[in-house]
């Protein structure tokens, strides 16, 4: 799938992507990439003293998991300009072991004046394996109208 263009992306159109399960390697990598070694990350002993029982993913892991799974489906790519924000709520814990998707639904779109395109807000919910979500809200995108026939030329 091709990225869309401002003009094809309709408000309440849902996708969702494929599930990616999260391992020790990928805490253990965002932990030496973010500089955050938390214990409740990166040591099993600890983590199994907390609430959780176990090592939890990083919030921010959770996050960029979802970022990179919604890139997956293509109809980002290519005309997304910018990631211009975010609302973000991390509502439960995601496990090493446990397998991850997003969907992901258009929920607002606003014309930019002065720009070919505009401003489109997905609302983005992260769920795990037994479809709990574990992270969800609001992304806005800046995104390009599709070319008139005189720039396509």
């Amino acid at each position: 799938m091709a990225g869309l263009y401002y003009e094809e992306l309709e408000i309440g159109a849902t996708v969702e992507t494929a599930g990616r399960t999260v391992t020790e390697s990928d805490i253990v990598t965002f932990a030496g990439l973010s500089g955050d070694y938390n214990p409740l990350h990166t040591d099993a002993v600890y983590a199994a003293e907390t609430p959780f029982g176990a090592r939890v993913a990083h919030g921010m892991l959770g996050l960029s998991i979802a970022t990179g799974l919604s890139y997956r489906l293509g109809f980002l790519e290519g005309t997304v300009e910018a990631f211009v924000g975010l609302e973000w709520k991390f509502r439960a814990p995601i496990f090493i072991g446990d397998t991850i998707h997003a969907r992901i639904t258009i929920k607002e779109k606003r014309e930019m004046p002065g720009y070919a395109g505009g401003l489109v807000t997905l609302e983005v919910v992260l769920l795990n394996q037994e479809g709990k979500r574990v992270q969800k809200g609001r992304w806005t995108v800046l995104v390009r109208a599709r070319p008139s026939a005189d720039e396509e030329a």
